[in-house]
Parts: structure tokens; sequence; C-alpha cells
């Protein structure tokens, strides 16, 4: 629950070819929806990060593996140790919910790895990797897997691989000892539509995967409680605005912290997508999907209080914010936008919130 009294930061990947070198930490100013470079930390291009669930960590992707950094009572960084994955960069992380494994996504050689967690934050051995196989069907992306993303059900009971190359979600046990892994099934989506992300609602009930190439939202409903997870597909809904032959490429998806909106954007068409989340249901109701006059809206974020929408413009090297009118379906946007070169991903973190 949002407290006016609280403070946030956030943390921002990008990539380091350019002036950037690292993950810049902002303060966040909510009530009037902007945000303050505080510093940055050195991470070589930081594609993607994930929070420890404790709160006293932040992992993020790096050329050298992962690296890992304490997250102070203020929320600044500092540096823990980094490890390699024994593989190609990865390109996303999750975390289990006893916050003993780090789970990465290989996007270029389709693997996903295991990696030890300690409790004192450092980052151990890999303990289990695992390389996808089969073909895809589109020979200029998808001829082989691609691992976009890895995340845990919310009742820790599987991990869902996405595998945006051959079109299927893997679904895997982890053992809770040892971190092996064992594929015990497969989600299958429709030929070329290339899932990207899943993410899950606030209760756990309900699952929601973006396709880059379909250009649309896959919603599903969620039981974990037998052997073999039960995913029953009930809506698809598209993310794009206009229905044209221009290319599009789905890419964002986020739940906003009340779990009553959920968030995406389409880059080729540049817009952002906003949609009310049916509780009982699970389906979406779309309130807009706006241009964001910006190249690549690779990732986006809503701040604590669901009034302004982040937008990180990847191809156009900024943030841009924008003032929501859920009752009217409008974006405005707001102040100046903040030049950065090449962001990746976006965090937002309350400050102090930590568990033991």
């Amino acid at each position: 629950m949002y407290n006016s009294n609280d403070k946030y930061v956030a943390y921002v990947g990008t990539y380091t070819h350019g002036s950037s070198i690292g993950i810049h930490v902002y303060d966040l100013d909510v009530e009037n929806g902007y945000m303050t470079e505080r510093n940055v930390v050195p991470v070589n291009n930081a594609s993607h990060i994930a929070k420890s669930n404790n709160g006293k960590y932040l992992y993020s992707i790096a050329d050298e593996g992962v690296a890992v950094m304490k997250i102070g009572a203020d929320g600044g960084l500092t540096p823990i140790n980094k490890v390699g994955i024994d593989g190609m960069r990865g390109c996303f992380l999750s975390t289990d919910k006893a916050g003993k494994f780090l789970f990465v996504g290989g996007y270029h050689d389709g693997k996903v790895t295991v990696v030890h967690t300690h409790s004192d934050g450092r980052l151990g051995r890999v303990m289990d990797g695992i390389f996808h196989k089969g073909l895809g069907s589109v020979a200029e992306r998808n001829f082989r897997p691609h691992i976009s993303c890895v995340m845990p059900t919310p009742d820790n009971k599987f991990l869902c691989v996405v595998d945006s190359g051959v079109d299927h979600i893997n679904i895997y046990t982890v053992n809770p000892t040892t971190g092996r892994l064992k594929m015990v099934d497969i989600l299958r989506c429709e030929l070329e539509s290339a899932p990207r992300w899943i993410r899950f609602s606030r209760d756990g009930k309900f699952a929601y995967v973006i396709c880059e190439h379909s250009n649309e939202i896959l919603v599903y409903t969620y039981d974990g409680s037998g052997r073999l997870p039960e995913f029953e597909l009930v809506q698809k809904v598209p993310t794009y605005l206009d229905n044209d032959e221009s290319a599009k490429a789905a890419s964002a998806l986020k739940i906003s912290p009340s779990g009553d909106y959920l968030y995406c954007s389409t880059a080729g068409e540049e817009t952002v997508g906003i949609f009310k989340i049916d509780h009982e249901t699970g389906k979406l109701t779309k309130i807009c999907i706006l241009p964001i006059s910006g190249k690549y809206p690779k990732d986006v974020a809503v701040f604590p209080d669901e009034k302004t929408l982040v937008v990180l413009n990847h191809e156009s090297n900024e943030i841009r914010f924008f003032q929501v009118d859920y009752e009217k379906g409008l974006m405005v946007m707001k102040g100046k936008p903040i030049r950065i070169e090449t962001p990746n991903c976006i965090l937002i973190s309350k400050v102090g919130e930590f568990t033991d």
C-alpha cells in the first residue's frame, strides 16, 4: 500500500557501449511524477536487473555473467561480486522465493542457468544449466531457441522458461537442495508468436504472456495445486494501436503494485498500452493504447501511486514521463525527458524495505 511518507528509488540498467557506464540510480519525486539522478554504478551492459526477495540485494546481467550489489538503507548500491554463468551473456533474471537461487535466461544460446546465492549476498557457483533444443519457423530470428524470460510461479512450485525462438514456455521443477532442473511440462504458444515475457497476477491466479511477433497478450488461468501446473488460455488481447502491416515488436510487460492494471509497450509502432485487470476472471479491458513520442519503448514502470508512467525509449536514448487518467483513458506527457544512453530496464524500489 502506497504511503506518501515513503521514499523510493529507481534503478535503470543501460548498455555501456556509449556514454553510460552501468546502472543509474534515481530518487523518485512521487508527488510531482519525476525522478532525479543520484549516481551511476559501473556494470558492463546491464540489460536486466532483479531484486532479491528480502530486498537487500540487486542482481544485474553483466558481460562477465551476473553482478550483485548490496542495497543500502538509502537505496544506494555497493558492488559485492560477479560470477560467470558458463555460457553466453544472459538477458533476464529472477529469484526463487526462498532466496537460494538466481535464475538466468540466455537469449543468445538458449540456456537457462541456476546460480546459488549466499545468505550474505554473494553469488556462488552454477548449480545447473540446460540448453533448449528445437527449431523455429522464422529464419531471420526464430530459427533456434532464444530464452527471453525465466519466472517462478507464485507458489514457487515451478519455473517458467519462456523461449521466443521455438514458441514454447518450458516448465521445470527446481530441486530445493541441489538446484537441479527437471522439465515437467511445455506450454505451447502459436507458431511464430514469439512469447517474450510472463507475469503473474498479484493473487497468483492468472498469468500474462506478451508475444513479440504476434503483438498480443495471452491471458491464462493458473492452478499449481496438482503434480503438474495447469494453464488455461482465456483471452488474447492485441497490444497495438493500428492494425497495419508495419513492423511491430511487443516488448515490456508490467503489473501495477495494486494489481489493478497491466502495462505493455510495442516497438515499431512506438506505443504503450494500459489495461484494467478483472480480479475475478483475470481478463483485460483496454483503457488506452497511445504513442510515446520516442523510439523503441523497451521497458516501462509505474510510480507507487500509479499516477505516473515511466517509459524507457531505448533507441532515442531517453526516459519519458506520462500522467495517467484511467477514467478518461489518457496519458499526458509531463516534464522534460531524461537523457540516458540506451536504457534497457527499470526497477522501482521502496527505500529501506528489508526482510529477514
